[in-house]
């Protein structure tokens, strides 16, 4: 079953890879950026705190505390317990990749950092702030899969090494709101 799931890994990223030319490249490498999304972000957090007022305190904070659980769950424990190969780091995938600028990411991969931050994110202002942003889920969640997919054309990541941080990142959205909902109107008593 293992090898069944590998193979069809390295045939969705040989195609998706595959399928590149000059204009997907850049827009790829934008979406992959670690400050291209700096003025979104900045956009967004001007949004929830318009939208919710003192609200937005903890909410916001608690996206810190999101971000962090949620690359350290990839970086910190996944990846070196794994050790899985990044496919522009495998042997058996040279010469068979389209590298854009020569970017290799870091040794292994398995999980996608950004994966799970992107997901992480989408899932828990979508089950925090959907009441007064009611059009969230359908920005983030489609940002969230571009972002994920930009890592798989750039070669960095194979497919299930998005798919598994986008289902884990559902729990560690649902907790830290969670969070933001059991403390939130505690903490607006005590500053008013």
């Amino acid at each position: 079953m293992i090898e069944f799931i590998n193979q069809i890994d390295i045939e969705i990223l040989l195609w998706l890879n595959g399928n590149h030319n000059l204009f997907w490249d850049a827009v790829m490498w934008f979406a992959t950026g670690t400050f291209t999304w700096l003025p979104f972000y900045m956009i967004l957090s001007f949004l929830l705190i318009w939208k919710y007022k003192r609200d937005a305190i903890l909410m916001i904070l608690l996206i810190a505390l999101l971000i962090t659980i949620s690359d350290q769950l990839a970086s910190g424990i996944f990846k070196p317990f794994f050790e899985r190969l990044r496919p522009s780091h495998s042997p058996y995938l040279t010469g068979k990749l389209h590298l854009v600028n020569d970017y290799r990411g870091g040794k292994f991969g398995f999980i996608s950092s950004h994966a799970a931050n992107v997901f992480s994110l989408a899932f828990y202002l979508t089950l925090v702030a959907k009441e007064k942003l009611k059009w969230i889920p359908y920005v983030l969640i489609p940002w969230a899969i571009f972002v994920s997919l930009s890592r798989v054309y750039l070669g960095v990541h194979y497919p299930s090494d998005i798919i598994v941080p986008t289902i884990l990142s559902i729990p560690i959205a649902w907790i830290v709101a969670r969070i933001y909902k059991t403390y939130n109107p505690i903490l607006i008593k005590k500053i008013a």
